[in-house]
């Protein structure tokens, strides 16, 4: 049986309180194949309030029996693994191959991760006589986006579970569909009841309603900074913990001594990837000054590589963009670096050659960027890279820092000593230096405007914690 126009609460598929749908559309076509429920602040209350009840013996529970609940749902994970992949890459115009090999993967890797951290993580600790253990929050609503939309889902709810809390979760309106299918797979694994609830909508009526609520204990938000801020804004009136992880404008400082022509086409793909739609993405390209043009040469030959088209086409490396709302931001940007004076080495306005639907970017590089244009300020999520010159390698530390955001930030050189030295300079919740592998053993998370709070691992199980004291609990 589908369940598009279900809500998954207390442990049965329910029909909303009040009927609603919205259609759901292929960003390769333009045009709906689906049709999900939309919720209101009535189904809200009714998740909530069995997770609440769910909590009692839930947040009780032991370390072993939630272990054990965890690897049923990687063995259903995998299971499921296929029908995933086809619903991200139909929902938000990831290539199928893209879709199976890095979008559902980087979801199963949550997961995983937690199994392996949860046995020997210290929940309790003797401090002289006295106690402090760590407590499950209590009930969590988890708002997630939809660029990444199994990593950030299975990067909330994972942690979440290995932490004995409970927990109501709206996706994205845009991906709903993995996240049907992922509440499906947590039925089948035997959560037990009212321990996960899945309740599909929009920010402005379901997220307001989640942040708002006062039996909810905290607020794990992913998505832009404006939505963030209106998160915790509507959090405050009842003083519950708000995580979020927001918006980045990366910086990428590639030091004079690199293979330029290889730096450079990691960077633009590294910036390229998933359309551009990664809040990581290093988006700005610091170059030597007097390699300014040599740079910029590399990197059109390195966007001019990259294959467009619709996500179920064999040979396509960039799917569109995930909505029209999204094309038309990218669009209005893409206009705004050319009549601010930035020079276009590649790509640029509308649709690439060829394409006469779907919501496809041209792979655009600008060169002689300078740091007050928006496209040099503002997040942009679409595959659009600027190249602004440096001066000395502390005038580019100066330029990676000057922003809002504070999410990560990247740095190519062979002089490691180099690298490391100007790693501690960098205002950011990470560091990659050389292109590394991928770790989720790592702590994510953002300074200044990029949110508060870390994810991944035993860094994101301590977020949905509570420190106890026990005094004088080992007294004679």
């Amino acid at each position: 049986m589908s369940h598009e126009l279900q809500f998954y609460i207390d442990g049965a598929w329910v029909v909303p309180s009040t009927p609603a749908l919205l259609d759901i559309i292929d960003p390769s076509t333009e045009e709906a194949f689906a049709k999900v429920a939309m919720g209101d602040k009535a189904d809200v209350d009714k998740a909530v309030a069995a997770a609440r009840r769910a909590f009692t013996g839930f947040g009780v529970s032991s370390v072993a029996e939630r272990l054990d609940l965890l690897k049923r749902i990687v063995d259903v994970y995998k299971k499921r693994s296929n029908d995933l992949a086809l619903a991200i890459s139909r929902e938000m115009g990831a290539p199928r191959q893209f879709a199976a090999a890095a979008q559902v993967p980087a979801g199963l890797s949550h997961l995983e991760k937690i199994i392996e951290v949860l046995p020997d993580f210290e929940f309790r600790r003797a401090k002289g006589s006295n106690l402090v253990v760590r407590e499950p929050i209590g009930v969590v609503g988890m708002i997630t986006p939809w660029n990444w939309p199994l990593n950030q889902i299975t990067g909330k709810v994972a942690p979440a579970l290995a932490a004995g809390c409970t927990m109501v979760l709206k996706p994205s309106e845009v991906t709903p569909l993995d996240a049907i299918i992922f509440a499906e797979i947590m039925d089948e694994a035997g959560v037990p009841k009212g321990v996960f609830n899945l309740v599909n909508g929009d920010g402005p009526t379901v997220g307001r309603a989640i942040a708002a609520h006062p039996d909810i204990d905290m607020v794990s938000f992913t998505g832009s900074t404006r939505a963030g801020i209106q998160v915790a804004k509507t959090a405050a009136d009842t003083v519950k913990r708000v995580h979020q992880e927001l918006g980045g404008k990366s910086a990428n400082i590639l030091f004079p001594d690199v293979d330029l022509g290889v730096a450079v086409a990691k960077g633009v793909a590294g910036c390229f990837g998933n359309s551009g739609q990664t809040c990581t993405a290093p988006t700005r390209m610091l170059v030597p000054r007097d390699r300014h043009d040599e740079a910029a040469g590399h990197a059109k030959a390195a966007a001019e590589k990259f294959v467009v088209g619709p996500a179920d086409a064999p040979e396509t490396r960039l799917g569109p963009v995930a909505n029209w709302l999204q094309y038309e931001k990218i669009q209005a940007l893409i206009e705004s670096g050319i009549a601010e004076g930035a020079r276009l080495v590649a790509g640029g306005p509308g649709r690439p050659a060829g394409l006469n639907r779907g919501y496809h970017v041209r792979p655009t590089v600008f060169a002689d960027v300078t740091p007050n244009m928006r496209i040099a300020r503002e997040e942009i999520f679409g595959p659009v890279l600027s190249i602004i010159p440096y001066d000395t390698i502390e005038h580019a530390i100066e330029l990676a820092n000057d922003t809002v955001y504070g999410l990560a930030s990247y740095i190519q050189a062979k002089d490691m000593e180099a690298a490391r030295a100007a790693a501690a300079h960098m205002r950011t919740g990470g560091v990659y230096i050389n292109y590394p592998v991928w770790d989720v053993g790592l702590p994510f998370g953002g300074y200044k405007q990029s949110g508060n709070g870390r994810e991944f691992a035993e860094y994101g199980l301590e977020e949905f914690l509570e420190l106890k004291a026990i005094a004088g609990y080992a007294a004679a």
